[in-house]
């Protein structure tokens, strides 16, 4: 063997430019690939609800005709459209702010303020995590709600949504208050000024990404809510939207795969135009640490 051949091949250009950035490339090519995953269903069923009605029975995701007709057919169909649409706007809207405000008070009151029971009220809501609620407590709810007069009533599902993520928003607003200094907080008393002034000049600010954080959770899941939405409500007028979708997968006649595609991008715009809006103090939040134990 000859000196030249043992000695190790020099490294072209490319290749050092590869081994320099190999962790950013396959860390890149694993989001993508998730990426893909994600959007590639609803590029599908968008595609879909303005497919005409043969092309759809073909396993072609372009189509050869477009067909915009399938939201007009939703439309004319449905005629309690218009207002299971503003019920999910109200019911999600109510949850989502008085969810929020709960969660504000409650974090800063178990970070910032000298109270009793601390350490209980955290590993309570703590525990609350691991139990299926909707699931197991599902006959109570319906109790509680027929007891209270709120069965088959828009309203009523207002208190059972907030229920649903009351706990995690809690502790995510715990977590955000935490990162704020305590001597932040002391200075603003020092000053003379009281506690609700002190959580709506000081406190409010400093947390406003772990809002964001807490407002999407919320919207995310008060919107995409179906289990109490059917299990509350009777009437097709004062159901959601996701009960709304879920009764039009049930009749597969009259309702071809494009117009329940039509249906499925009606109710899932809204989250997707909200998140669009919000994503960058939404994983700006995240990246802060509002979301540890």
């Amino acid at each position: 063997m000859s000196i030249q051949a043992a000695l190790p091949t020099p490294y072209t250009p490319t290749q050092t430019w590869f081994a320099r950035h190999r962790s950013v490339i396959i860390r890149h090519g694993v989001i993508n690939v998730f990426m893909v995953i994600i959007l590639a269903p609803l590029a599908w069923v968008l595609m879909l609800s303005i497919k005409s009605l043969p092309d759809s029975m073909r396993g072609q995701l372009w189509p050869r005709k477009f067909d915009f007709t399938h939201y007009n057919y939703v439309i004319d169909k449905i005629d309690t459209l218009s207002n299971n649409l503003f019920n999910s706007i109200y019911v999600t809207g109510a949850t989502v702010f008085i969810t929020t405000f709960c969660a504000v008070l409650a974090g800063y009151a178990l970070v910032h303020l000298k109270t009793r029971g601390n350490v209980v009220i955290f590993t309570a809501l703590l525990l609350s995590l691991y139990f299926p609620t909707r699931v197991v407590a599902i006959i109570s709810i319906y109790e509680i709600q027929d007891f209270m007069g709120l069965i088959n009533s828009t309203s009523g599902l207002i208190l059972p949504y907030i229920t649903l993520n009351l706990a995690v928003s809690v502790l995510i607003m715990r977590a955000v208050f935490q990162l704020v200094p305590h001597e932040v907080m002391e200075s603003a008393r020092l000053d003379g000024a009281g506690p609700w002034r002190t959580l709506w000049f000081i406190g409010l600010p400093l947390v406003r990404n772990g809002l964001v954080v807490v407002f999407i959770v919320n919207f995310v899941t008060a919107w995409g809510e179906f289990l109490l939405g059917s299990t509350l409500t009777n009437d097709q007028e004062v159901r959601t939207m996701p009960v709304v979708l879920a009764a039009a997968q049930g009749g597969m006649g009259q309702w071809a795969w494009p117009r329940i595609a039509a249906v499925y991008v009606i109710v899932v715009t809204p989250g997707l135009v909200a998140f669009t809006f919000a994503q960058k103090l939404f994983f700006k939040g995240l990246t802060e640490g509002v979301v540890k134990g």
